[in-house]
């Protein structure tokens, strides 16, 4: 019971985290400047757990020779996915910059289950996982296509985000989510070469981060981490990165103990529970967008068509 509980915490801090990025992101202005900050963050939190646990961190000469090189492309995706993430949701709001990514990734994993891509398992594509991929669908349209339809309210429609221009993030998310789980494929099989998915996330948030710099660098938004010291901010601004690090962290944990179906299971209630909170509430500093009901069947049968693909 405290896995599964355990599970679903994790995978709520993934809204928090966007949510915390994207106001880091009002004081530094540059999205790869707030993404550099919370990679950061994340690389030094990592960086302690690997030496309290007695591990190492630099890779020796002979992994370095024989690990193939899209094994480093783990931390470029998840550079792309965070920055794309910060940009996405204050035009999209949480529950969509949440459910968008989702799709996307679902969809990818299952290619890459079918053919095996990048060492994973092979798992066929089945009818039931079939039915799940359509529930899965049904569900996106319900929370993000239905209520449009339903009412004249066009509140969720903030001056940011033109509504004819709203399909264009939408398929966005789901691309970026489409990346994301390449980069969870491909950071999945450079744990299981180092014998330590710790290690490999180690590794991803380094390159992400030296990555991060450069742009950062090349856009002269460095000096606007000064902003950070002459503006009052709130406390929990300097988050973003460490939610993200204990999300990668209770995964890893995880997936041995429970497996990695039931993991992506909770993860995705869990980051619908966040979400959901943000969005009623307005945590954080986001935009209040109601829940309603429509809302909560369309991520009723999302959860639904995720249970039957993953666990099927």
């Amino acid at each position: 019971m405290q896995y599964l509980l355990m599970g679903i915490i994790a995978g709520s801090l993934t809204p928090f985290q966007t949510a915390v990025n994207s106001k880091l992101r009002q004081y530094v202005i540059s999205p790869f400047l707030s993404s550099l900050i919370s990679f950061l963050i994340g690389t030094i939190f990592l960086t302690v757990v690997i030496l309290a646990s007695g591990g190492q961190l630099l890779l020796t000469s002979h992994q370095v020779a024989t690990i193939p090189w899209w094994a480093y492309l783990g931390g470029v995706l998840g550079m792309i996915g965070l920055t794309t993430n910060i940009l996405l949701f204050p035009i999209l709001g949480s529950v969509q910059t949440v459910i968008m990514p989702i799709m996307g990734q679902i969809l990818m994993s299952m290619v890459i289950d079918n053919f095996g891509l990048f060492g994973a398992d092979h798992h066929a594509l089945s009818a039931m996982r079939l039915v799940g991929v359509v529930l899965l669908i049904i569900g996106v349209l319900v929370v993000v296509v239905l209520p449009g339809y339903l009412s004249r309210d066009k509140m969720e429609d903030n001056e940011h985000a033109p509504v004819k221009l709203r399909w264009l993030w939408q398929l966005t998310g789901v691309i970026v989510g489409a990346m994301l789980a390449v980069q969870a494929a491909i950071n999945g099989r450079f744990g299981g070469m180092l014998a330590s998915p710790l290690h490999a996330a180690w590794v991803s948030f380094v390159i992400g981060s030296i990555l991060l710099f450069i742009v950062s660098l090349a856009q002269r938004s460095l000096p606007n981490v000064a902003n950070l010291a002459r503006n009052k901010t709130p406390w929990w601004i300097w988050l973003g990165g460490f939610l993200g690090a204990i999300y990668i962290f209770s995964n890893a944990f995880l997936v041995p103990k429970i497996g990695t179906g039931t993991v992506v299971v909770l993860a995705l209630l869990g980051q619908v529970i966040g979400s959901l909170s943000i969005d009623q509430f307005g945590l954080l500093g986001a935009f209040k967008n109601r829940i309603t009901p429509i809302k909560i069947i369309g991520l009723v049968i999302m959860i639904v068509g995720v249970v039957l693909i993953e666990m099927m």
